[in-house]
């Protein structure tokens, strides 16, 4: 037999393998009984049996009892429902998998011969530990997780031949192959229960390189004269300077909660406009057109377990506001404010060969109001999708 080994640098799903179990961890992982579906649901037993029109793989001398005038295939899956108990905690699991595929034929008289996949050993567990880290000091919030994970496990292509010499006695055997992997990973990472991040932005204002073109036509019905006047400013557009400073609060990785403030100084950014003065027009940059810009934003985030099995936990509720000062004038006015606030959830997606991705959906009201000017309020419906898959995975092959 050979043995041919694969060892991948980044975790696969544990359910891949067809079980998920912490006991997996120790030696080669379970070992599952090597048979098909004639003995299956007699829980693996078939040393002794023999049959014309069905494979025992069990025991390859049963291979001579073949029928000559049929060919026999059998393929398997399976699915697992698990409950885990400990300390009075209880925990429930379910996965799926391919388990085999066999075939069997009579080559010549009293010689049989089967061939097929079966797996020889499974991997597969997640779970985590959480414990406080032992200090002198009062603190004692830090904590730390060691994340265990495992995947992958053996399987082994055959070729057997059962012979039956003289009546009553068969000898036989089977030769495989097995291949596979098994990558078992400890992650481990310290944490404080809350934690306070304070981030800050900058955009440094730029000109956009564009000129801005007015073109003013005239015509006179009575004299049916008609005139054209063209306008240019050169590099009339800029981007303004953009700070922005945020306070966020990161309780147990359940509940987080953030403070933003972004500050964009329009005032240094002129804005092309055409005038009439004294029957003279005029096209050029108006700096007196913006103001600067402030914006209050305040959100929070809730999930209960982000890495729960159960999909209720892993739902994201969100809430936010905010207040924005206007950046331009209307007719020597300011220009209306803006208070908007919205709600909203993702929901997990989760599937045999994704449980990363999230549907996002949420509401927004927005009112933008301006004194003795037009008020508008808006109700914004938004859905979309966060795609998130396992792309860039490396392969070691030893």
């Amino acid at each position: 037999m050979a043995l041919m080994a694969f060892a991948a640098t980044m975790p696969i799903v544990a359910q891949n393998s067809g079980t998920n179990t912490p006991y997996s961890q120790y030696g080669y992982g379970t070992l599952p009984d090597q048979t098909g579906g004639y003995n299956r649901g007699m829980n693996g037993v078939g040393i002794g049996l023999r049959k014309h029109n069905q494979l025992n793989v069990t025991n390859p001398a049963s291979y001579s009892a073949l029928d000559s005038l049929t060919f026999i295939f059998d393929a398997g899956f399976s699915g697992t429902f698990t409950s885990f108990q400990e300390n009075g905690k209880r925990k429930n699991s379910k996965g799926a998998s391919f388990d085999y595929f066999l075939g069997g034929f009579r080559a010549f008289k009293h010689v049989g011969m089967s061939f097929g996949m079966l797996p020889f050993s499974k991997v597969g567990y997640n779970f985590s530990v959480t414990n406080k880290v032992e200090e002198s000091s009062s603190d004692n919030t830090t904590t730390y997780t060691n994340l265990y994970s495992g995947s992958g496990g053996l399987r082994q292509v055959f070729l057997g031949i059962g012979w039956e010499p003289f009546k009553g006695f068969s000898i036989g055997v089977n030769g495989g192959y097995l291949w596979g992997s098994s990558t078992k990973l400890v992650n481990n990472y310290y944490s404080k229960k809350d934690i306070v991040t304070l981030g800050a932005t900058y955009g440094l204002g730029h000109s956009l390189n564009a000129d801005s073109k007015c073109t003013i036509y005239s015509s006179n019905s009575q004299t049916n004269v008609s005139d054209t006047a063209s306008f240019t400013v050169k590099e009339a557009y800029k981007l303004p300077t953009m700070i922005g400073a945020g306070l966020a609060w990161n309780h147990d990785n359940r509940l987080r909660i953030g403070v933003d403030y972004t500050f964009q100084k329009w005032t240094e950014v002129g804005y092309p406009e055409y005038k009439v003065i004294d029957d003279v027009p005029y096209y050029e940059l108006n700096n007196d057109y913006f103001k600067d810009r402030h914006k209050f934003n305040v959100g929070m985030e809730y999930c209960r377990n982000e890495n729960a099995r159960k999909f209720a936990p892993r739902i994201r509720y969100k809430l936010g506001a905010s207040y924005t000062t206007p950046y331009y004038y209307v007719n020597g006015v300011e220009g209306p404010k803006e208070i908007s606030v919205s709600a909203g959830v993702s929901i997990p997606i989760v599937n045999n060969w994704n449980n990363r991705s999230l549907l996002n959906i949420s509401a927004q009201w927005v009112r933008t109001d301006a004194k003795n000017l037009l008020r508008e309020d808006v109700f914004r419906i938004s859905v979309g999708l966060t795609f998130n898959e396992r792309w860039f995975m490396k392969w070691k092959v030893n």
